[in-house]
């Protein structure tokens, strides 16, 4: 099985910085996408940034020009680096991969998310 944890969340005054993490464990052969998805009080989840195991990434316009998404392969973790942070960005952050792993038909790309990690951003 597969285990993804977040970490590095928090209370942060408006204009500051907080790095969250986020690494997978277990039987894993490879990983492509490691995304982060927000979910804010009343709001749906969304997507806040993508990379994929060749180094692309994009984002939400909402957070283009203050957050960065990188990632240590070697590690399987994914970061993000949140800078000028505004009370529009509290909310659970969560980390969704797609492992790649054995089954007993073969490899296989499976979803995994993990258990979030709030922010708050404090005005």
């Amino acid at each position: 099985q597969v285990q993804v944890v977040e970490s590095g969340g928090g209370l942060v005054q408006a204009g500051g910085s907080l790095r969250l993490s986020c690494a997978a464990s277990g039987s894993i052969f490879s990983i492509n996408a490691m995304d982060w998805y927000r979910q804010a009080p009343g709001k749906q989840r969304e997507l806040v940034a993508h990379s994929t195991n060749g180094g692309s990434t994009n984002y939400a316009d909402s957070v283009k020009g203050r957050f960065t998404i990188s990632r240590d392969n070697a590690k399987n973790t994914v970061y993000l680096e949140m800078n000028n942070l505004k009370p529009e960005d509290t909310a659970v952050y969560y980390c969704r991969t797609d492992v790649v792993h054995t089954t007993p038909a073969g490899l296989g790309q499976f979803q995994y998310w993990g258990q979030g990690t709030q922010v708050t951003v404090s005005s």
